[in-house]
């Protein structure tokens, strides 16, 4: 491919110097490098969407930009004084103006000169206004410290009462910017407090559309902590507010209520709440485009790409506002790269100029960084060079108005395409100086992005050792964001498998290679062929440390999954569980190969390696899935059983062999969660016929201990009449009457079983066991995941809350969660993160679950075989299952895995 030289730009340094003489003497190095270097490209550029720039980059919401701020910035949202000099309200108006348009340096200037102004006249009141605007600007630019003094000053020369309304008003506006600085850097649950202050003070001080509006940045904080429940409150009591307003607000108030649902999941609420204010809008033929765009979003994030192209189109006809068109047609090019390149090609030649006209700031630079990463994924030299000169104008722009954040991701960004050109010395020069300004300004969720791709260039570049370290130093920083990455990143349920998996994953891939060879193995004739198993002895060290970072990565998978890092820590490690005969399973899909840990009963820990591609394994599990659920035995079925089973159990037969294993516990990893170990084949027999199975969600579990130490009785509810879409299951009677009269319990079918007779029951009785049998279904979207009451649906985010309603008058939780009719997603190859969701947000120590969905006497039969042997002394439920499951395929009617193996137990085993 012809090399494509990289434009000469001339950086322009920066007139208004904020920084200190070390940060300028580096951007002055930085111009001198820039300036003396070319880039050579020639390969195709894998897509790296701005992880955590957000829909910053790719919305234009009308209130409030910027991947690092509150939904809707208090900074501007408040008036200038009625009192202040004009003077000054006219310094205050323009730096509002300049927040605006991103350009927050200028900001800092004009306040810094109303603040001295307003000191002068002895106004402490809006000098405590204009302080606290500066705040804010320095917390979008990342001075830390000059935002916390500058909001210390603030608080200083508040009266120490406000009585008045403008006392109120700006009191309420200073802790309204606290509160977002308390929440930027990790203080939710002060954050919100100070929040719930200042919505107090809006309340007395009359002032109703900011009041909604700090409902929303109470919203924020109870994501973060978790605060399910109050997060609906917050946002039923603005909807209640909501049609008493002036059309303005009400137009404003729905456009809100529209984002803020898409941000915590709830995609149908979102759009409806958008159409509510286009339709408002459209009555008082104000510009829509704001919402149009909104509503573009919104079907993005449910694939529906046809309506979002739609919705995009019209905020470009429609809309008044150019930031608007062009953040609408930003997201129109990223999704016609995908489906339609040759139509995108219309917008790659007019776009750029027209980024060029947006006023300078950080929005425009965005806008660059974001048209040079779809352009990238084009590949072609046109395009590659026109990615170059955006980047390259990003870098210029952020330098210029000494936005250091901005400048970190630009330079970042800019390495980056150097480091797809195999530049390596200079993409990790580069990419070292954007982490240097990173951290500088504790910008940790662009730090984390540049220690991947230094980890990345030093791989390339075959030093381990620093690689390694690199790879540690992005995942120690992903684990300090955990609830910021929940709870601020707009895009992150589409966003995390591209931009936050893969760090966990390398550095996985990168603990376990050994020195001796990656490849523990070789492959034989046929793709069924078994590998053999020469491996040298791994280092302990490092494989604890790889199950660590597997183990922190499911939990990342689930906190995206809920949208909330709400979920505890579990108490036991599996290794500690008082049963000598159970064996740990840890698989970790890996691009080029499946690693297996194993922790055995009082040994190391050991490793095994099959070499197979993680496509080849992924396409094996869903075709053995798919032959699974037939009602008979195809030989392709077998084949495929039978390689799945050399690939995850023979490599370790004999060590489980030697060590009388009695159960396996898997702790799964991506696509494998779909299938069940328990029909897993060698030949001869099924891994069931050998040991008892059980998953768990992870290396810990809630305090294990045996269901013999408990009365066996149960709360049993389910449906047989079809409800809200859902056919009739016409067994389900049978099956409940059936453990009813095994075991002691309450009943409630159809009419009584209810959303709130359900938690009524939880919460009033202490029976170990809740059995559910009705219709339902795992997703790895969480308001995909749900069961069916006769009321409607009940998400697991409520279920979960439903089943913990009795904690507080329980003496221990629920031991066991049964779930019968429920099945994964289908066509969803993570749909059991929802099965996964459920057993840790219900608080259960075990849940007993369905992959798919058997409607017929088999379930009533597989139920009551279960049963039957949990009732028998010294029986484990892991043991209880294999016990049915046996039962079965010693049964002609039911032998085939499709009657028996869709059942599979998490959590505590004993």
């Amino acid at each position: 491919m012809p090399k494509i030289v990289f434009p000469r730009i001339v950086l322009i340094y920066p007139r208004i110097k904020l920084g200190s003489a070390a940060c300028e003497q580096s951007l002055i190095e930085l111009n001198n490098m820039l300036q003396s270097r070319r880039v050579q490209w020639f390969q195709w550029c894998r897509f790296l969407a701005c992880a955590l720039l957000g829909m910053a980059l790719t919305t234009g919401l009308a209130w409030g930009q910027g991947p690092h701020s509150t939904f809707f910035k208090g900074a501007y949202s408040l008036a200038p004084a009625p009192a202040m000099a004009s003077s000054a309200a006219s310094l205050m108006e323009q730096g509002r103006q300049d927040y605006r348009n991103q350009r927050f340096t200028d900001a800092v200037v004009v306040w810094l000169q109303a603040a001295d102004m307003l000191r002068s006249q002895n106004n402490a009141l809006d000098q405590a206004l204009a302080l606290s605007y500066l705040t804010a600007a320095y917390q979008q630019l990342g001075e830390w410290d000059s935002a916390q003094r500058r909001i210390h000053e603030s608080r200083a020369l508040l009266p120490a009462e406000a009585t008045s309304s403008h006392a109120q008003q700006v009191t309420a506006q200073v802790h309204n910017t606290l509160g977002s600085l308390q929440l930027a850097q990790g203080q939710a649950q002060a954050a919100l407090e100070t929040w719930q202050y200042a919505a107090s003070l809006y309340t007395l001080s009359g002032d109703e559309s900011r009041y909604l509006n700090n409902l929303i940045n109470q919203v924020q904080a109870q994501q973060t902590l978790g605060y399910y429940h109050r997060v609906r409150d917050s946002l039923n009591t603005l909807e209640q507010h909501l049609p008493n307003q002036d059309m303005a607000l009400q137009i404003r108030g729905y456009q809100k209520l529209g984002q803020t649902y898409r941000l915590i999941g709830d995609l149908e609420t979102s759009e409806a709440h958008l159409q509510t204010a286009l339709k408002l809008s459209q009555e008082q033929s104000a510009d829509a485009g704001p919402i149009l765009l909104g509503l573009g979003n919104t079907w993005q994030a449910q694939a529906d790409l046809t309506k979002a192209l739609e919705f995009y189109q019209q905020a470009i006809d429609q809309s008044t506002n150019s930031n608007i068109q062009i953040r609408a047609r930003l997201n129109t090019l990223k999704i016609l790269i995908q489906t339609d390149p040759v139509a995108a090609r219309d917008i790659i030649v007019t776009l750029p100029q027209d980024i060029a006209m947006m006023a300078p700031g950080r929005r425009q630079i965005y806008a660059y960084i974001n048209m040079s990463q779809s352009l990238l994924q084009l590949g072609t030299p046109p395009e590659l060079e026109t990615a170059a000169r955006l980047l390259a104008q990003a870098v210029q722009q952020s330098i210029e108005l000494q936005d250091r954040r901005a400048e970190a991701y630009a330079l970042g960004y800019l390495a980056h395409v150097y480091e797809v050109s195999q530049q390596w010395a200079e993409a990790q020069a580069l990419t070292e100086e954007a982490l240097t300004i990173a951290q500088a300004i504790n910008a940790a969720d662009v730090s984390y992005q540049w220690q991947w791709q230094l980890g990345r260039l030093l791989k390339q570049q075959r030093q381990k050792k620093p690689a390694l370290q690199a790879y540690r130093d992005a995942f120690t920083t992903l684990q300090s964001l955990r609830q910021d990455l929940v709870a601020t990143h707009q895009d992150l349920q589409f966003s995390f498998r591209d931009s936050i998996e893969p760090v966990y994953r390398e550095l996985v891939d990168l603990l376990l290679q050994r020195d001796d060879a990656i490849a523990v193995g070789h492959r034989l004739k046929t793709k069924f062929d078994q590998p053999t198993a020469a491996q040298s002895q791994p280092d302990q060290l490092q494989l604890q440390e790889a199950r660590e970072v597997i183990e922190s990565l499911q939990v990342a998978e689930l906190d995206n999954f809920f949208r909330t890092a709400c979920l505890e820590a579990q108490q036991v490690a599996l290794e500690a569980v008082e049963q000598t005969n159970a064996a740990i399973i840890y698989p970790i899909i890996l691009p080029d190969r499946l690693e297996i840990i194993v922790s055995l009963p009082d040994q190391p820990l050991q490793q095994y390696t099959s070499v197979v591609a993680q496509t080849e394994l992924e396409q094996t599990l869903s075709e053995w899935r798919r032959n699974l659920e037939k009602p008979f035995t195809a030989p392709e079925g077998m084949r495929l059983g039978q390689a799945l089973y050399g690939w995850l159990i023979q490599p370790m037969q004999a060590a489980l062999a030697a060590a009388d294993v009695k159960t396996l516990t898997f702790v799964l990893d991506g696509a494998l969660r779909n299938t069940p170990m328990a029909a897993l084949h060698d030949g001869d027999r099924y891994v069931i016929e050998q040991y008892a199975v059980a998953l768990s969600p992870g290396l810990q579990l809630l305090g294990p201990r045996s269901l013999q130490e408990t009365n066996l009785t149960a709360l049993l509810g389910g449906l047989t009449k079809a409800r809200h879409g859902f056919s009739a299951l016409v067994n389900v009677a049978d099956e409940l009457q059936t453990v009813y009269e095994m075991i002691s319990g309450r009943l409630l079918l159809n009419e009584d079983f209810t959303t709130d007779s359900l938690t009524q029951q939880v919460t009033e009785s202490d029976r170990p066991i809740v059995h559910l049998a009705t219709h339902g279904q795992f997703s790895s979207e969480a308001e995909a995941t749900f069961i069916v009451a006769w009321d409607g649906r009940i998400p697991v985010k409520e279920l979960g809350a439903l089943l913990k309603a009795g904690d507080l008058n329980r003496l221990d939780p629920i031991e066991l969660l049964v779930l019968t009719a429920c099945e994964t997603a289908t066509g969803d190859k993570r749909a059991a993160l929802g099965l996964a969701g459920v057993a840790l947000e219900s608080g259960t120590r075990s849940t007993l679950a369905s992959l798919w969905n058997l409607e017929d006497a088999s379930v009533v039969a597989f139920i009551e075989q279960f049963y039957q042997a949990l009732a028998q002394p010294n029986i484990t439920k892991a043991e209880a299952l294999q016990q049915a499951q046996l039962a079965f395929l010693r049964n002609r009617d039911y032998r085939h895995p499709t009657y028996w193996s869709a059942y599979v137990l998490l959590g505590n085993w004993l």
